[in-house]
């Protein structure tokens, strides 16, 4: 059939006021340009027909109805089809969108929130631009995009160079989920990384909630989605830095140290995992373990209370619907586990300070002993001020503490990272008061643990929400855990964010005079914590949304 114009649709359906039988006639209507659509469209009489044109176009081609101002918008996000499948036909387009969007979702997250959401996003945009991460991996999807753009780069394309300079990558899920698609992101190692944005979908929501996406589970309906998208649209970008994390062991006599994950929960790709033999990392005789973070990396207490959890989430589904028995459940985990009251339950012997040395690199080559408290029972290691729901457990150091204890504000982009501690549950009380902060132990763009022999049979690990049982052999004293510094990538950032930037003259940070120390860096004394009951950092009392699958 010969490609037919718009004047010849025009003469076909004033005189018809039924629909044609012949589809491929209607098919024909996608090779029209978007100003022959419009015209089209705005000169169809016969209401069941212009209801059917409209919607085959709506399907087809998104945006290309005029009137219908939510769809119309969404060219400025679309990508076309040739652009996105591999050895489609070419289809020169006559609009360069303003915002092109690759999306991707943690369907399973978020209880059905993610499904739903899914259905949405792929309605308003070309359903070939959204993607479930349980069906494809973001790591295979990026790494076919940017080949293909490539080649349509090398003939001249115009649309795909535009493209790669605009597009924006758009991640609902968890913190898992967010760190998933930024190690994918760094992995790329592209001259120009998109800026990605977050859509809370998890339990923390400590990435969205640190560039001002707020850590409450969105609306799925068109007009919040359409919201979001124009958000991220006029979002800014904002640095900030990669951690590397290194683990590496004698390999056991008998036995597994590998990692081992709560039942059936799925590591985002760059939780701990063991390197390749022909990895670079790989060193004869030796298990070596790597991962990547971006948010926090932390040891001891809390992360047994999120291990507890998760477990227990899995192995009893059906207990897990209802928000308030969620939140019992993990409040009552931390009661179990004695944390209220670890210097009763939990003895001085299975400590941070006795299960590991601990030093930091605040100048390049110069290593230095870090003295942790006898009493802390958990460490973090925090790259944004946003911890267990949106939670800032470094606070921002006074004046005096600035000047004599050489401490700074955090800022996401500095190469620092905030190692802070906490005794007990009572401990992370506190950063819910004015001003509250854990116990402040350094900053170091490097930090190393080297545990001692035989100081336990594990310990329990987590990042940005992923948390795991890490098996320690008793006859080996060279177990080290060691993070470093690792680049940097791009996110979005709201004007609501809490991140800082180091380059950002016009956010900085502004030290409390009354800096509220519940908690003075070195005190000691198990009585007094025992008192302190002010509420409950998320981390160990209940966060909110837990009832989500898989990824936190």
């Amino acid at each position: 059939m010969p490609r037919c114009t718009c004047d010849d649709f025009l003469i076909f359906l004033r005189n018809t006021s039924e629909m044609p039988r012949d589809m491929k006639f209607l098919r024909e209507l996608r090779f029209l340009s978007l100003d022959c659509l419009n015209r089209l469209a705005s000169q169809i009489m016969a209401k069941d027909l212009r209801l059917s044109v409209h919607n085959f176009l709506k399907d087809s081609r998104p945006g290309a109805v005029a009137g219908d101002s939510e769809s119309g918008g969404m060219l400025e996000y679309y990508i076309p089809d040739y652009i996105l499948i591999p050895d489609s036909t070419f289809d020169k387009a006559s609009h360069i969108p303003a915002c092109p969007v690759i999306v991707f979702i943690n369907s399973k997250s978020g209880g059905q929130l993610g499904g739903e959401l899914l259905k949405i996003y792929r309605t308003l945009l070309n359903k070939n631009q959204v993607f479930d991460l349980g069906e494809k991996a973001p790591d295979k999807v990026l790494h076919q995009f940017y080949v293909d753009l490539e080649k349509h780069k090398q003939s001249g394309d115009s649309l795909a160079i535009e493209i790669e300079k605009r597009l924006r990558i758009i991640v609902a899920g968890g913190d898992g989920t967010a760190g998933w698609l930024l190690g994918v992101v760094c992995d790329l190692k592209l001259p120009r990384s998109p800026p990605i944005a977050t859509v809370p979908l998890g339990t923390g929501n400590n990435l969205p909630f640190a560039f001002g996406w707020g850590k409450k589970n969105p609306d799925t309906n068109s007009q919040s989605v359409v919201a979001f998208l124009d958000q991220v649209r006029n979002a800014k970008e904002m640095k900030i830095d990669s951690w590397h994390i290194l683990m590496r062991m004698r390999a056991p006599k008998e036995g597994s140290c590998d990692p081992i994950a709560p039942p059936e929960l799925p590591h985002s790709l760059h939780a701990f995992h063991r390197v390749t033999q022909d990895d670079t990392l790989n060193k004869e005789g030796f298990h070596t373990f790597r991962g990547g973070f971006w948010n926090y990396f932390s040891m001891g207490m809390d992360a047994q209370v999120s291990y507890a959890f998760h477990s227990e989430r899995k192995l009893h589904p059906e207990k897990f619907k209802n928000q308030l028995v969620n939140q019992s459940t993990y409040a009552k985990i931390v009661g179990e586990q004695g944390w209220f009251f670890a210097s009763l339950r939990h003895p001085f012997s299975r400590n941070i300070a006795q299960l590991a040395k601990v030093r930091i690199m605040k100048r390049p080559g110069q290593w230095e002993d870090l003295q942790i408290p006898r009493s802390i029972r958990s460490i973090v290691c925090l790259n944004l001020p946003s911890f267990s729901g949106g939670l800032n457990p470094w606070g921002t150091p006074n004046r005096k503490k600035m000047r004599y204890r050489d401490l700074t504000a955090p800022y996401v982009d500095d190469g620092l990272i905030e190692v802070v501690g906490f005794r007990n549950a009572w401990h992370g009380l506190v950063l819910l008061a004015p001003s509250g902060h854990g116990t402040r132990l350094a900053q170091a763009n490097r930090i190393r643990f080297e545990f001692h022999k035989g100081a336990a049979e594990h310990t329990f690990m987590r990042i940005d929400g992923e948390p795991w049982k890490q098996p320690l052999p008793v006859d080996d004293d060279t177990v080290v855990v060691e993070i470093s510094h690792f680049g940097q990538v791009s996110m979005l950032a709201n004007p609501f964010c809490r991140a800082k930037s180091i380059q950002d003259p016009s956010s900085p940070y502004v030290p409390e005079d009354d800096d509220y120390d519940s908690n003075e860096e070195l005190e000691e004394e198990e009585d007094w914590e025992e008192k302190r009951k002010l509420g409950a950092a998320d981390t160990f009392r209940l966060p909110e949304g837990v009832d989500i699958a898989h990824l936190s």
